[in-house]
């Protein structure tokens, strides 16, 4: 009697242990951001590629949890928020997100989303430069904590801002090691690329290669040559162009951030609940098997009637007990499952609001339409028919901005 009795207080703690929450406390990284403005000749500019999704060719939402809709969303808007984390500091020129690798510039950071669950993140980030230099490769992680989606938390800090401060401030003190005249040559690579591209037989051969594959710089075009300067004006107009694609990245950046906000919040508390009940369920259900066993072996036999009938009460107690709580460790796996449908259903209303963006290029006859990176493309196909055109960009192109979303931004939420 004494066993079972005992049996029913584990149960009974067993049922309080259940009820415990995770608390968790956010890891936090300083940024690092100039004390005073940095002279222009060490100022590099950054384009950060629109990141990888990381997609499991063979996804099932419902046992890994990524969801196309909310990954392919993500993978330009964390890009979007790194290039306003980097702008932020005041260590680079301009910095932009761009479509793919072939808007030149003076250094590329790409990255792939390993996990973004809402509570952790995980970012394989690489960085190089325009001479084909690899920076660093490195794998950037943290688990958000209890307060970071907070109302009273500041607005401007994402959930996720720790990884972005610890790629910025890897940025700064790699460039921070490189000597000036390096810094020199990466900004003349990257505009001879750009040059070669536009017009290959006229720069063939001021761009070399070494046995690494590091590009290297052979000569220089002089200064008073026409070609730098027409070349130079219809960069600009690239640049221009680049910059016209970033304001349809911040329209989708500030169009979804509550949506977003909002869908992380969730998914990290279901997460955490689904946790914490697949744990309550196992517990629960080895207590209600080690109480059933126990009262089924309990010998209900005495040397009077009073005795048999209180030793067959507390066995049936006993039993009723365990089954219950078998019953209720199966109910409680099943509750799991719903909080996983749950998350799917956000993941679907989600999707919806993360719609692409146009863009269109004014004073031409075509539009520049689909993805960012098939709107470059085309961008770049049409500037090239202009240049061997020899119309010599005599007419400003002009570039329609769009108008900026009336969602609130993560600063003013």
């Amino acid at each position: 009697m004494i066993r079972l009795v005992f049996l029913l207080v584990l149960a009974g703690v067993a049922s309080a242990g259940c009820t415990v929450n995770e608390i968790v406390v956010a890891e936090e990284t300083e940024l690092v951001v100039a004390e005073s403005p940095v002279d222009e000749s060490r100022l590099l500019d950054i384009g950060i590629v629109e990141f990888q999704a990381g997609i499991p060719e063979d996804n099932d939402p419902d046992k890994t949890g990524v969801f196309e809709e909310i990954r392919n969303a993500e993978t330009k808007y964390l890009a979007y928020h790194l290039k306003n984390t980097l702008q932020g500091t005041g260590h680079w020129g301009a910095v932009r997100v761009i479509p793919s690798r072939e808007a030149f510039t003076d250094v590329i950071v790409t990255g792939a989303i390993r996990k973004s669950d809402g509570e952790f993140v995980e970012l394989d980030i690489t960085a190089a430069d325009a001479a084909g230099r690899q920076w660093f490769s490195r794998t950037y992680e943290t688990q958000t904590g209890m307060t970071s989606y907070s109302d009273r938390r500041d607005r401007r800090r994402d959930p996720y801002q720790k990884i972005f401060n610890d790629i910025a401030n890897d940025l700064h003190e790699f460039v921070g090691q490189l000597p000036p005249k390096q810094l020199q040559q990466t900004r003349q690579i990257s505009e001879l690329k750009f040059f070669e591209d536009m017009s290959p037989l006229a720069f063939d051969g001021y761009l070399g290669e070494d046995d690494q594959g590091i590009v290297t710089l052979v000569r220089l075009p002089a200064e008073n040559d026409p070609a730098v300067a027409r070349l130079r004006q219809i960069r600009e107009r690239d640049r221009l162009v680049v910059d016209t694609l970033n304001e349809h990245y911040a329209n989708f950046y500030y169009g979804i951030s509550m949506p977003y906000r909002n869908w992380r919040k969730t998914a990290r508390q279901e997460s955490i609940n689904y946790r914490q009940v697949k744990r309550s369920a196992r517990l629960q259900t080895l207590v209600g098997v080690v109480v059933l066993a126990g009262s089924l072996a309990m010998d209900t036999d005495g040397s009077s009637s009073r005795s048999r009938r209180v030793k067959s009460g507390l066995q049936y107690m006993g039993i009723s007990e365990g089954m219950n709580r078998i019953v209720g460790g199966i109910q409680r796996a099943g509750e799991a499952n719903i909080h996983i449908d749950a998350i799917a259903e956000l993941s679907e209303s989600f999707g919806a609001e993360a719609a692409p963006m146009v863009v269109s290029v004014e004073g031409q006859e075509r539009r520049l339409t689909g993805t960012a990176t098939a709107q470059y493309e085309g961008w770049r196909r049409l500037l090239k028919e202009i240049y061997e055109a020899e119309t010599g960009f005599s007419q400003s192109i002009e570039v329609g901005a769009p108008a900026r979303s009336t969602s609130r931004s993560p600063e003013s939420q």
